[in-house]
């Protein structure tokens, strides 16, 4: 008997001891979004949860009668990362209406998730260099110690995205839009670190290869939309003092200035001051003052301080000049503001300024040279151009109020048939504004804005209206809906519009979307007083790596009558 005791004890301590490494670690896949702005969220975790600069995220909305029970929004992308908060820029939506908001859940994508999962489980290997041994001579006088080679990190070459072929018809209902046929591609990339680089891909393109029809060319509106979106290469090393990007961008230390064609290159002064210049053509059609053939080159300077998790400050003020069909057109200088408390409290403030003569430095004066016999150059003075103001409190993930002031010296110019879409909804209302927007339960979700303006020469102030209402579920029916009403009275022009947006994801394969509306203009930048639309479109993913994507589009104009159909096929990376 004492020998088989004996027995399971030796049998015993022969076995394996198991290995912690081998368990799955559990990492933390979801973060809610505890603060928003135009442009950027802050999520609540940061690097002690494993988030890195460059991380792609999905982001859903719970909603019944969803296959998985989520309504997905959009994707955003890690921008800077803090101990326990990460910045994030809001990179796509799934449409106009899905607005970001407080509250909602973003994902690490499954990739993202088993990266971390292996850098953790690895992590007590990484804390110490190991010493390769030598069977001939001394290591300590040879000098002959090195770092086991290790693979290289996880964010390098990581790819996501599309590209794909489009096959585009469009058939005129009047004379204004010929009949023509277009073959085009469309990217949407998220590609870090590429080639081991610090150079980063991110953004979406749609353009076209090849046009043939009779007549020339007319914007259609999908195009107009096409030239809102972004894409660039983005130089970003830890390392480094140099900060890059060349593509269709905007300027990061100044968002309101139009979105170019071209480049910025900067330099890290300190770790609170960037310096740097930035130039190209100006392609998009929301900008306030849009015009074709138009050339910006400027400088800045950035000072930022604080946290994301407290208070922060950011200020940038910089030069530009403009050319216009390389013609001289403005000197000007601007500057961009920011006071930030968490998400509780915001204040935003940017403003352009121009050198004009005394004889235009008034609003509504015609523009034209200086005073007889004097030297006009000598006498020019600074007149603000542009300037947009905006208090934002918001108590809870619920509830937020703004207070705003827009204002404009000149007429704004963007494309008047880009209004009902919403892309220009900032820029229709003047002088004092307020917005409110509560969430409801039962996905139910309002907002308004009211304001009054008052500009010389009218008889008596006017009053801009908004008000919406985003249904997250019709019913059972698994469709979210937009619904939106505004009237406005600007200095460029009047009217209203009302546009309606539907939308159904089908599990995570396929979504469908249609969108309408109509929107009546009375302004002399346009004959098209009346104009109504409905665009529609199908994204179906095929497998893991294949997609296809089809779309309709009416456009119901004064001068522009004409419908267009699109066919997407292309391959997922």
């Amino acid at each position: 008997m004492r020998w088989r005791v004996h027995f399971l004890l030796i049998f015993w301590a022969l076995l394996p001891a198991p290995v912690p490494g081998a368990q799955q670690v559990d990492v933390r896949k979801e973060f809610r979004i505890k603060y928003g702005t135009e442009g950027v969220v802050y999520l609540d975790g940061g690097q002690n949860a494993g988030l890195n600069k460059g991380m792609t995220l999905t982001v859903k909305r719970p909603q019944h009668g969803e296959p998985d029970g989520f309504h997905t929004l959009g994707e955003v992308q890690v921008t800077a990362v803090g101990t326990a908060s990460a910045v994030c820029e809001i990179r796509s939506v799934t449409s106009l209406s899905d607005q970001i908001q407080v509250g909602d859940i973003a994902y690490l994508s499954a990739q993202d998730v088993q990266t971390l999962q292996a850098q953790q489980e690895t992590a007590g290997m990484r804390r110490y260099p190991q010493v390769v041994t030598f069977t001939e001579g001394d290591p300590l006088d040879e000098k002959q110690r090195e770092y086991v080679p290790r693979a290289p990190s996880p964010e390098i070459n990581r790819a996501r995205g599309r590209i794909g072929m489009d096959y585009t018809t469009i058939r005129g209902m009047n004379a204004s839009i010929p009949a023509s046929y277009q073959v085009g591609f469309v990217v949407r990339a998220d590609v870090t670190r590429i080639g081991g680089t610090y150079w980063n891909l991110s953004g979406y393109y749609r353009g076209r290869f090849s046009s043939q029809g009779r007549g020339p060319q007319q914007q259609t509106l999908t195009d107009l939309i096409n030239r809102t979106y972004q894409i660039g290469f983005i130089y970003s090393n830890p390392q480094s003092k140099w900060v890059m990007g060349i593509g269709r961008l905007f300027l990061p230390w100044a968002p309101t200035l139009s979105t170019i064609d071209g480049g910025y290159f900067a330099r890290r002064l300190s770790k609170t001051t960037t310096a740097g210049i930035f130039g190209g053509s100006t392609p998009d059609p929301s900008a306030w003052n849009y015009s074709p053939g138009r050339q910006i080159a400027g400088s800045f300077l950035n000072y930022e301080s604080g946290s994301f998790d407290a208070t922060r400050f950011s200020s940038t003020v910089g030069l530009a000049v403009t050319r216009l069909h390389w013609k001289r057109e403005r000197e000007f200088a601007f500057a961009e503001t920011g006071v930030f408390y968490k998400r509780y409290f915001s204040i935003y403030h940017s403003m352009q300024a121009d050198m004009v003569p005394p004889d235009v430095a008034a609003p509504g004066s015609a523009a034209g040279g200086g005073t007889a016999g004097g030297n006009t150059a000598s006498k020019r003075s600074a007149a603000i151009t542009q300037s947009f103001l905006t208090v934002r409190i918001q108590p809870n993930s619920r509830f937020s109020f703004d207070v705003s002031h827009n204002y404009f010296r000149n007429t704004p110019t963007f494309d008047p048939r880009l209004i009902g879409t919403g892309l220009v909804e900032k820029f229709l209302f003047e002088g004092f504004s307020g917005s409110v927007r509560v969430e409801l339960p039962y996905q139910l979700s309002l907002y308004s804005s009211l304001g009054r303006s008052s500009r010389s020469g009218d008889v008596r102030p006017s009053w801009n209206q908004l008000y919406g209402v985003t249904m997250g579920r019709i019913w059972r029916t698994g469709i979210r809906a937009d619904l939106r009403y505004s009237k406005f009275d600007s200095s460029f022009g009047r009217g209203t519009y009302q546009a309606l947006s539907l939308s159904r994801q089908f599990g995570e394969n396929m979504r469908w979307e249609i969108q309408g509306g109509q929107q009546d203009f009375l302004s002399s930048l346009t004959r098209q007083n009346r104009a109504r639309w409905i665009n529609s479109n199908l994204d179906w993913q095929i497998g893991i790596h294949y997609y296809v994507g089809a779309g309709f589009t009416y456009y119901g104009g004064g001068v522009q009558v004409y419908n267009q159909i699109f066919l997407s096929m292309g391959y997922r990376f």
